[in-house]
């Protein structure tokens, strides 16, 4: 394997990625050609959602080919196109083989939701501390325990299950499942987990079934009457357009718990669910928020 490096100009990026793809780059990524350094840019964007610039005002690109000579060919190609004149060659270089599975599963470690209740990848052995257990692996869809909105969704089914039963539930954009599955471990025994992507609906199903958890999933209309808890762990945007649809599934003295929610869409997300219910912040961590209803 051998790896084009470039460097060029963030209004370069998105043409040069192009022609890259055009000369059957295995890959192509892009870093900050100034990390590490004073001159460092961070490029922030909501999970989900396209960045907010293609790449950096000086981008390295960097482009996989399966030889040497194809890679070489490629430099060549494009150092005669009119778009590289603000752009460099940095070189060519071979990439060491290495064990990719082995890597990407070091990066995937136990997560702790409460002391007692983890999520552990298989390729691990559960923490002596873990009572309760989710085994999942990264996969297709959303969810699997390592960002802020899934582990504050988990901590309150973790919290909330000892003192109030969570009855009839449903996980509405289930992505891997994650979320019902917790509440099937903790207690909860009719469970409808529904998703617009039928990669997430056939995930959940499969995670279900590796986890012992009885639930039904399916597409968003597999939903229907009222609920006693409702799990809603989106993004703001579409928490927003689904006010009426979420609150009418929840059953009186039932709960609503949204997440997907920046500290700074809090306000935004109280008005859109006013009519309905009274939103507040039950949970926040790394600048996001879980927030949560009462009825």
């Amino acid at each position: 394997m051998y790896e084009l490096r470039l460097l060029c100009p963030q209004e370069r990026v998105e043409v040069l990625g192009e022609a890259l793809d055009a000369l059957d780059a295995l890959s192509v990524s892009v870093e900050d050609a100034d990390a590490q350094t004073e001159a460092e840019q961070a490029l922030f964007g909501e999970p989900g959602m396209p960045p907010p610039a293609e790449g950096w005002q000086r981008s390295r690109v960097l482009a996989l080919f399966s030889t040497q000579a194809a890679a070489q060919e490629a430099a060549t190609l494009l150092q005669a196109q009119d778009f590289f004149a603000e752009c460099r060659l940095l070189g060519v270089a071979e990439v060491p083989e290495q064990d990719w599975v082995r890597l990407t599963q070091s990066q995937f470690a136990p997560v702790d939701i409460t002391p007692e209740f983890w999520i552990v990848p298989t390729w691990h052995e559960p923490p002596a501390q873990a009572r309760i257990i989710i085994r999942l692996d990264p996969g297709l869809a959303f969810g699997t325990g390592t960002h802020p909105t899934t582990r504050m969704c988990l901590r309150w089914i973790a919290t909330q299950a000892p003192q109030r039963p969570l009855g009839r539930v449903l996980d509405y954009g289930c992505g891997s499942g994650i979320l019902a599955i917790g509440a099937a471990k903790f207690g909860a025994r009719d469970i409808d987990a529904v998703d617009i992507d039928e990669a997430a609906v056939a995930s959940t199903r499969l995670n279900a079934e590796a986890n012992g958890a009885r639930l039904r999933a399916g597409l968003p209309e597999l939903a229907q009457g009222q609920y006693q808890t409702v799990l809603a762990n989106i993004l703001a945007t579409p928490l927003k357009v689904l006010a009426p649809l979420l609150c009418s599934r929840v059953a009186a003295g039932g709960a609503l718990v949204l997440a997907g929610i920046l500290e700074r869409q809090v306000d935004e997300l109280k008005q859109a669910y006013a009519p309905y219910c009274q939103l507040a912040v039950a949970d926040s961590e790394d600048g996001w928020v879980l927030m949560t209803a009462s009825f």
